[in-house]
């Protein structure tokens, strides 16, 4: 049976971070806020649970979740190479609405999907991810909708797409907007816009010469 715990009463946010925590550890799925849209998350060292995580949002191999951390230094553990523009942007825009794909660690022991050696990585702007990433360590985080609906911008609405599939609900309220991240790929010669978000390439470009690539799009 799911738990739905209000984060904005301080004793309900302890007992829901501390379950969300558990739940994770034993390979169940949360929901939780982040500084976009909510999400729902998995141990993304664990590949039962981010096969799960894909199942619930009705999600082939083909399409990896992005992996979300807590800390700059969690992320650079993942990384092979942020290449010679990935520190800029992190600096300017961590933690922050930036999804960057880079090519992964190759020693790494898990299985997000068909990510051919590249991992989508973020470190979000939202005290309770934020609180929850520092207990779990990374956590593969998508969306939390299904496939092909609009992204849930509370825990009521995740809870109405996703049901019990996840054990935890972390409601954090009203998300503040209801973009998605700015996605740029850090695996070529140059940096290339993907997909834009809550992050104008306008902004990014102050910072780096970051490139419209086909996918780009509002």
């Amino acid at each position: 049976m799911s738990g739905r715990y209000d984060c904005a009463d301080a004793s309900e946010r302890v007992t829901g971070l501390a379950a969300a925590a558990a739940a994770v550890g034993r390979g169940a799925l949360v929901v939780l806020p982040t500084d976009t849209v909510y999400g729902i998350g998995a141990d993304a060292f664990n590949p039962g649970a981010v096969t799960s995580l894909l199942e619930a949002k009705g999600r082939g191999r083909s399409m990896p979740p992005p992996v979300l951390v807590g800390s700059v230094r969690a992320a650079i553990a993942l990384v092979d190479d942020l290449g010679p523009y990935g520190k800029d942007l992190v600096d300017e825009f961590w933690p922050g609405g930036l999804t960057l794909v880079c090519r992964a660690t190759p020693t790494l022991h898990w299985d997000l999907g068909d990510s051919r050696g590249t991992v989508a990585v973020r470190m979000p702007l939202h005290p309770i991810a934020l609180e929850l990433l520092k207990e779990t360590g990374p956590m593969a985080v998508s969306s939390a909708n299904l496939s092909g609906s609009l992204s849930a911008t509370t825990a009521a609405e995740a809870e109405e797409q996703l049901g019990e599939s996840v054990a935890v609900y972390l409601d954090g309220g009203q998300c503040a907007s209801a973009l998605a991240s700015t996605i740029v790929d850090l695996t070529g010669s140059s940096p290339r816009l993907l997909r834009q978000g809550v992050i104008s390439i306008g902004r990014l470009r102050e910072v780096a010469a970051v490139t419209a690539g086909e996918e780009a799009a509002p």
